[in-house]
């Protein structure tokens, strides 16, 4: 059996990671910006002032994903580049660029799916508290109107925020991500507080505003558990494990179900959350699909009374480069679960594995470790389709080689190789791989019953 008919097969990249700096180009600076200024905080200093230099090689992008046979291109705005200081004067030529990348996808047969945020917020605007500050939820309002207001009568599919629980996290308590922040744990709320109320703004923005009938959802992580065995016992353990992870449960219930755990809130003691009146009804507008990047799971089985109990992985478990676990059920197990919780139509926003590729002495990129990951993968997202869960898409991440944050250029998750110093592009094995798996929609994947267990 393939995938529905009307099932979206895409690729996903960020604006940060590939195009280069907007302030390189008239735009304004971002917290990354800063953040990589700071020596030490990113592997061997590597900074995305040039990146992929995407921004002067849309076309050539475009017309890879073409010949990819790319259905639905995921990518975000980066904020600075249309409001250099964050609110105010608009950038002619940045917003023109989005515009010309909106175009150019529209000609190729592929259909933008647009990210609002993906990580770059403003400095200047950081200056002024960041998401600390109240004051962002209608900076991101006014943001995303410019946005909807010019490329909407072209583009229907929007996501506002991409993984909040790594922004607020890495950005605000561990320090690991820009801006760098170890804030207190009232703090660390604060911001993610904020964060989900401009979301919950902006999907009022986009639907007050839109031209054409917008598709709205976000891109939370999705945290799987994957029960040990298919008994109902370990299968009930790995559900409530999933659903009620702190991980999930403090940033998805609030958007779906209009309310925080209530136990985990208790369990902040005085550092719990000051709510609003009026602020879980902003924040759980309702959405049309749910988008979720899942890269991976753990295992859990059920423990005395039922309760999870995590299971650890055997040594010499496979990892990716990244060292994560390649754990293909989760994207059976977290469709499940999020389906039968939330009842929204599921979309993998990102998936993919991080690599060590490089150029053959034939010219080509050999990446078959990634084809046999992605098979496993999107073979078990298939079976959850199979089993009538309601899967809308899939977006491989990435579709080329990037800026992968603190790691730099350390990491390889692209299709298509990016040799930065003269940025070449080389579609690897496991682009004309996922080429055919589109084509077939579905039906050259290798049927589970034949895989072996990695």
């Amino acid at each position: 059996m393939s995938f529905p008919k009307n099932f979206t097969w895409g690729v996903a990249t960020a604006a940060y990671q590939i195009e280069g700096a907007p302030y390189k180009t008239g735009g304004g600076k971002s917290i990354w910006d800063m953040y990589c200024a700071r020596p030490g905080v990113t592997f061997e200093g590597n900074n995305a002032d040039i990146a992929c230099d995407h921004y002067n090689r849309f076309k050539e992008d475009v017309a890879l994903m073409k010949d990819l046979g790319v259905q639905g291109y995921r990518f975000s705005i980066a904020w600075p580049r249309v409001l250099p200081s964050g609110t105010g004067k608009v950038s002619a030529e940045g917003l023109g660029f989005y515009d010309k990348l909106v175009d150019e996808l529209i000609g190729a047969g592929i259909e933008p799916y647009i990210t609002l945020f993906h990580w770059d917020y403003p400095y200047d605007l950081y200056c002024k508290g960041g998401w600390l500050n109240r004051d962002s939820i209608d900076w991101f309002s006014d943001y995303t109107k410019i946005v909807v207001e010019r490329l909407s009568d072209r583009v229907s599919h929007w996501i506002t925020l991409n993984e909040p629980q790594c922004f607020i996290t890495f950005g605000h308590d561990t320090g690991g991500h820009a801006p760098g922040g170890k804030l207190d744990k009232k703090d660390v709320l604060k911001a993610g507080h904020h964060a989900l109320l401009a979301h919950g703004r902006a999907v009022k923005t986009i639907r007050a505003y839109a031209k054409k009938s917008p598709m709205i959802s976000w891109a939370p992580c999705g945290g799987v558990s994957i029960p040990v065995s298919e008994s109902p016992e370990d299968i009930e353990a790995a559900r409530k494990s999933t659903i009620e992870s702190e991980f999930n449960s403090l940033w998805m219930e609030p958007v779906y179900k209009g309310a925080y755990p209530e136990k985990i809130l208790k369990s902040y003691g005085e550092d719990a959350l000051e709510i609003g009146p009026g602020d879980m009804e902003e924040i759980s507008q309702p959405l049309d699909f749910f988008g979720v990047n899942t890269y991976n799971g753990h295992f859990v089985k059920a423990g005395k009374n039922g309760v999870p109990e995590a299971v650890k992985f055997p040594s010499g478990f496979p990892r990716t480069s990244f060292q994560w676990p390649v754990a293909p059920e989760c994207l059976y197990w977290g469709p499940k679960f999020f389906y039968e919780r939330y009842g929204k139509p599921i979309y993998i926003t990102e998936n993919g594995m991080a690599n060590t590729d490089w150029i053959a002495l034939d010219g080509t990129v050999k990446d078959p470790q990634r084809i046999d990951f992605l098979d496993r993968y999107i073979g078990q997202l298939k079976r959850a389709s199979e089993a009538g869960i309601n899967i809308g898409g899939y977006f491989q991440w990435s579709l080329m080689d990037n800026f992968e944050w603190a790691e730099g250029y350390k990491m390889r998750f692209g299709l298509v190789y990016i040799d930065y110093p003269t940025q070449r592009r080389i579609p690897k094995s496991s682009a004309y791989w996922y080429s055919k798996v589109i084509e077939s929609n579905g039906e050259t994947l290798t049927p589970l019953s034949d895989k072996a267990m990695p």
